[in-house]
């Protein structure tokens, strides 16, 4: 390191912090400029729920250890599911956002219901991992790390696509291209490429994998991978985020920077350790994330505080929300799930000093706006996550 290089980083940290301060507090105005990030402040606290709110729905989560809750927004109602259990990562929401695929652990098979709980059947057996690639249309992740698609009411093997899955975390839905990741020579780090799954002689090379710096998602559409790239800040030795996109059905096969974080805030990261969290939008029109300054030597040091971003796929402009920060980002922050009709984000936390458990929480990303749906979440899987936000049956 060149002479005095320890000094500048540490007054470039400070720096973050004090602007990301400065950002968070004494803001009236809801829509304040920062560096090219939009600061959404409307300087009111987190509302109570009001006697009707809109948009109305179901969202399911967990408010104990022992099954799958439902809360109906319409009525304020909540109640478990029966025969159910909590779950994570591996609950997915369809792209109707009317059903819920999930694992049953009496039958060891993933089924897919209702968001109420009714119209229950099975998807498949013997599997680690399902998602849905489209109505009736399914992708399964075998235990042995294989994976093939079939047509609901159609899953006998003479019917299956098989793919070839070697390294690939993630897979276009109803497409070819899966992410790859291999280790470098020495094993000590990680390249990123999108492989045909297809044809494994069709690869485009992406950038590095490196924990914290490295959530991805596809589009609803398909047609857009959105990856989180670790890339260089000025005279410190941790990298930032940017938040990039690619279209590898398209021509020029070349990643475009959608965000400009590291110029708003320097060395930051977006979102946690799980890489499948950036969140778009159901209109695919924006992505959600969380936006946490680094302030030690690498991304677990970071003890500042989180906060909720909003980017537009079409402009890149950046929104971000005041209302509710959060510390507890390490692995992960809460999961940001959306609204089936774009305009709200709902999330679990915990508010400082408030003598009440973890609040189901629903962000208006027009006005920042906070609501207080419910309260009294369970933090199952080690935070007080959200699971789905969707419709009931017509």
């Amino acid at each position: 390191m060149i002479p005095g290089a320890k000094n500048c980083m540490a007054d470039r940290r400070w720096f973050v912090i004090l602007a990301w301060a400065l950002m968070l507090i004494g803001m009236n105005d809801a829509h304040a400029q920062y560096n090219g990030v939009e600061s959404v402040c409307p300087g009111t606290a987190i509302q109570a729920r009001p006697t009707t709110f809109q948009p109305g729905g179901v969202i399911l989560t967990t408010f104990d250890r022992t099954a799958l809750w439902v809360y109906e927004i319409d009525t304020g109602r909540r109640y478990p599911l029966p025969d159910t259990a909590p779950c994570n990562r591996n609950c997915r929401l369809s792209p109707d956002a009317r059903w819920i695929s999930y694992y049953n652990r009496d039958t060891q098979a993933f089924n897919r219901m209702r968001l109420n709980g009714t119209q229950r059947r099975l998807i498949i057996d013997s599997a680690s991992d399902v998602e849905w690639w489209g109505d009736g249309t399914f992708f399964v992740w075998t235990p042995a790390h294989r994976a093939y698609a079939f047509d609901e009411g159609n899953s006998a093997l003479e019917s299956r696509r098989n793919y070839d899955v070697r390294a690939v975390s993630s897979v276009q839905p109803n497409g070819v291209w899966g992410l790859q990741v291999t280790p470098t020579g020495d094993g000590s780090t990680f390249t990123r490429a999108l492989v045909d799954v297809t044809n494994r002689e069709r690869v485009i090379a992406l950038n590095g994998d490196t924990a914290y710096y490295n959530a991805r998602a596809w589009s609803p559409d398909a047609r857009t991978l959105a990856f989180v790239a670790p890339l260089p800040v000025a005279d410190l030795d941790i990298p930032g985020s940017e938040i990039m996109l690619i279209r590898p059905d398209e021509n020029p096969l070349v990643p475009t920077t959608l965000t400009q974080l590291r110029a708003a805030y320097g060395a930051v990261r977006v979102n946690g350790l799980a890489v499948g969290e950036l969140r778009w939008s159901p209109d695919g029109l924006r992505l959600a994330f969380w936006v946490t300054p680094v302030t030690g030597d690498d991304a677990q040091d970071a003890d500042s505080e989180a906060t909720i971003h909003v980017v537009d796929i079409a402009t890149g402009r950046t929104r971000s929300y005041c209302g509710f920060t959060t510390t507890q980002h390490t692995p992960n922050p809460p999961r940001l799930v959306w609204s089936p009709d774009s305009t709200h984000l709902a999330f679990g936390g915990d508010v400082v000093d408030d003598d009440i458990a973890a609040l189901l929480l629903a962000l208006n990303i027009e006005t920042g706006h906070l609501t207080r749906l419910s309260d009294g979440l369970y933090p199952v899987f080690g935070a007080p996550d959200v699971i789905a936000w969707g419709l009931l049956p017509n």
